[in-house]
């Protein structure tokens, strides 16, 4: 069967490969400005990472080795099964997937603000903790690969997979599981050393931008997530 060029892309881009390949520089990237932004002393890291490499230490591994090796060893096995899908890979299709995920972290950063402005009548901007602009850019890069993981990856194709068994049709329990995944998604944010104060306009924000990054990774696949994810944080950063 054959495509049109933008099914061709959509088809293509929503896959296994293209998401693993447009992530890793996420992954790169984060671990080596983490390094350069902090160069003494315990880091500062995104919540969602400290969770896994706590497990490696646990396990008695080294926490940066273990995560590359095992970024490593899940790329060889992606790469194995798409081998074929190897040789039509297109180079500008990733250029033209960082445009689309800045599209929607745009929306995100304009519709969704707006809407919690207006039903709240107050800003829906939290305050960030007192990082370098670096440090922030770091950890806005990690937030895309981390929280997407475990929020997206993990957590809402776990509770599809459980809801399917309790509900009739699989489209309820895809609703159900992004509901609530944005909704655990949103209340984390107030867990941990760094979290923020609970206030309603910042936890309505951040259930309807889970809300949209469940649906993007549903629709789109988790690079599109992922990414959409740090370009509104990047976004964010830079405009502070």
């Amino acid at each position: 069967m054959r495509y049109l060029p933008m099914e061709n892309y959509f088809k293509q881009t929503g896959g296994l490969l293209y998401s693993y390949l447009i992530s890793l520089p996420l992954l790169l990237l984060y671990e080596v400005l983490i390094l350069i932004s902090q160069p003494t002393g315990a880091p500062a890291r995104i919540s969602v990472d400290i969770w896994f490499k706590s497990l490696f230490l646990y396990l008695g591994w080294d926490a940066i080795s273990a995560t590359l090796i095992i970024a490593a060893l899940i790329g060889g096995i992606i790469l194995y099964r798409k081998k074929r899908e190897l040789q039509s890979v297109r180079r500008s299709y990733f250029l033209i997937m960082i445009c689309e995920a800045s599209v929607y972290a745009v929306f995100a950063a304009l519709v969704i603000s707006n809407i919690v402005d207006f039903l709240l009548l107050q800003s829906a901007n939290g305050l960030p903790a007192n990082f370098s602009k670096l440090q922030l850019i770091a950890l806005s890069l990690g937030a895309g690969l981390y929280e997407e993981l475990f929020f997206r990856v993990i957590l809402v194709s776990l509770l599809i997979y459980i809801f399917r068994f309790f509900l009739k049709g699989k489209n309820m329990a895809v609703a159900t599981s992004v509901v609530l995944a944005a909704l655990i998604f949103s209340g984390v944010h107030y867990i941990g050393e760094y979290a923020d104060s609970l206030v309603l306009s910042t936890f309505l924000f951040r259930f309807l931008f889970g809300l949209a990054l469940n649906l993007i990774y549903v629709i789109r696949g988790f690079g599109m997530a992922a990414w959409t994810h740090a370009i509104y944080d990047l976004i964010v950063v830079l405009n502070m």
